[in-house]
């Protein structure tokens, strides 16, 4: 992570923060984990939001807390998981919500690099966890980085549509400039919080038509 492996529409953007202190520890921090303990995603997945991503193609951000802690579910993509992986019940109930919003049938196929390619950044929090434990790496300098990816989309881009699923990302997101983007609130699409909200929220369709009103490709979803 020293040399950090990220797509190079970004590093322009974020070589400030690969020098600061923080980074650096953090990086000790990450491989020590990934060389004794198991974790997820695999290493060369740890920045596919950003690879799938590319800056000058951002039209969209989705943000999301903590990576998958199952085998074989993490794939460096928020919500996501690998094409032939069980789709967990935040993803079933965002197809749900896309299948009434938009009609587009459900599927069985929870990898969002389809999403990913076209713009939308599906940005963790944090980006590693270690297998089972849940949180466990939390509080270690991601959320700092994180935060300044968040902070330079919304200072350097224009008419981006964040996506703000539950109390975590909607208080990671509050330095969005609603005048120059479209920030989009509801609860979580978790089963424990999705009838709060979350159904009918219509984000999708309101995506669409946000970037349709100012000159931009929509999303298909």
């Amino acid at each position: 992570m020293s040399s950090t492996k990220i797509h190079p529409s970004w590093k322009p953007h974020l070589e400030d923060e690969f020098v600061k202190p923080y980074w650096s520890n953090l990086t000790d921090y990450v491989k020590n984990e990934y060389s004794t303990h198991i974790c997820f995603p695999p290493g060369k997945l740890i920045f596919s939001a950003f690879d799938h991503c590319h800056f000058e193609n951002l039209r969209v951000v989705i943000l999301g807390q903590d990576p998958y802690h199952g085998p074989g579910q993490a794939n460096g993509l928020c919500f996501s998981v690998n094409e032939g992986v069980k789709c967990p019940p935040s993803l079933v109930n965002i197809f749900k919500e896309l299948k009434d919003d938009l009609g587009i049938p459900m599927t069985s196929n929870g990898n969002l690099e389809r999403w990913a390619d076209q713009g939308v950044l599906l940005l963790n929090a944090t980006l590693t966890v270690r297998a089972n434990e849940a949180g466990s790496h939390q509080n270690k300098g991601w959320e700092t980085f994180t935060d300044a990816v968040i902070r330079i989309i919304n200072e350097k881009k224009q008419h981006v549509v964040f996506i703000l699923w539950g109390s975590y990302a909607q208080k990671k997101g509050a330095i969005i400039n609603p005048d120059r983007h479209f920030v989009l609130k509801s609860a979580h699409p978790s089963p424990l919080s999705a009838y709060n909200g979350f159904w009918g929220n219509k984000h999708f369709s309101k995506t669409n038509e946000y970037l349709r009103q100012h000159g931009l490709k929509e999303i298909n979803w």
